[in-house]
């Protein structure tokens, strides 16, 4: 089977990685014993075994770390290290900040503000880890738990986290411990943060924007702050749905005429791969029939020209509409240019 063909290799959350660190570290702290590899329970059951690549060690803590193996996904942690520092506490277990690990500044999150970037299920599978060895060793489940990831402030750009005001680092993410190469889910999850965000710091107008150009010109035209800005992408359906049960007063959709194209004729998934025009469903529209031979939306325009982007704008937030009817939608339509072409 060659590269094309073969199925893509799933990978390790950050959050199944600082937990498998965090076992090794602690079987280390309490019995001295150093080993190569460690194994986890999943949440859902699975049992999979990791490499210890760092150890370290000083009066009263232990620290071991495992290289992240994102699999075939396009993780910005892909390669990293995460290391888990152990150190001896009281009242339960504690997590701290360590390099490249960010801290919540914004209420909105799971996480409070003040607290490690540190998400729920991560934070129970290090808890789990920590009390079934207490039990083992009949020792109090009292520990401090610091996890690092060298190099997680430069990789934190790169990501939402400043925009979710999380500043320092990464955060430690994963509910299942498993990435599942190129899954929406994890960027519909970052969708669904940005609107808690935007919600709990009190913004009455957000807005989701199908890329970078987009996003620069209706952030530009509406001078609204980054926490109002959502990383849409493709994922129209995932923003809207997710406003339908946790409105904002004002919603506005920004995109390039193709992507609210597919929007307009009933997509909500906007990725070339899973959704296309209909450009004959649009030739109808335009009363143009030479128009269903057109091989972009770009050439539409160029062949009929505003009333496209009329019929664009318009359309698409009627469509939008539908899903949160709560909201006053607006949509704008921009071109390659950043210069915004219409708006409705």
């Amino acid at each position: 089977m060659n590269d094309t063909t073969r199925p893509l290799r799933r990978g390790w959350t950050t959050g199944a990685c600082a937990t498998a660190a965090t076992r090794a570290a602690l079987i280390a702290l309490w019995s001295g014993e150093r080993s190569d590899v460690v194994r986890i329970t999943l949440p859902r059951g699975e049992r999979p075994e990791f490499a210890i690549t760092h150890w370290d060690a000083g009066p009263g803590w232990v620290e071991a770390g495992i290289v992240k193996d994102a699999g075939d996904d396009p993780d910005v942690t892909h390669q990293a290290l995460i290391i888990a520092r152990l150190t001896g506490s009281t009242g339960g277990v504690r997590f701290r900040a360590g390099e490249g690990v960010g801290t919540v500044t914004m209420p909105g999150l799971p996480i409070p503000v003040g607290e490690p970037a540190i998400n729920p299920v991560p934070r129970q599978m290090m808890t789990a880890v920590v009390a079934d060895l207490a039990e083992r060793e009949g020792r109090a489940p009292d520990v401090e738990i610091t996890i690092s990831i060298p190099g997680g402030e430069a990789l934190a750009a790169r990501t939402w986290n400043p925009r979710l005001g999380i500043v320092g680092g990464l955060s430690v993410l994963g509910t299942t411990g498993i990435v599942r190469p190129f899954s929406c889910a994890a960027w519909i999850a970052s969708i669904h943060r940005g609107i808690d965000v935007a919600r709990a710091s009190g913004l009455h107008h957000v807005a989701g924007c199908t890329g970078a150009t987009s996003e620069s010109a209706v952030q530009g035209l509406l001078g609204l702050p980054d926490q109002a800005m959502l990383d849409m992408g493709d994922f129209a359906g995932g923003m809207l749905k997710y406003l339908r049960r946790h409105p904002v007063p004002r919603v506005t959709i920004g995109g390039g005429l193709g992507k609210l194209t597919k929007l307009a004729q009933g997509a909500v998934d906007l990725h070339s791969g899973r959704s296309q025009v209909d450009f004959e469903a649009l030739a109808r529209v335009l009363g143009r029939a030479d128009v269903a031979e057109a091989p972009t939306v770009l050439a539409v325009h160029q062949m009929v020209g505003d009333p496209l982007v009329d019929w664009i704008v318009q359309t698409a937030r009627a469509k939008a509409q539908v899903f949160i009817s709560d909201s006053e939608v607006e949509v704008i339509a921009v071109d390659r240019a950043g210069m915004v072409v219409g708006r409705v």
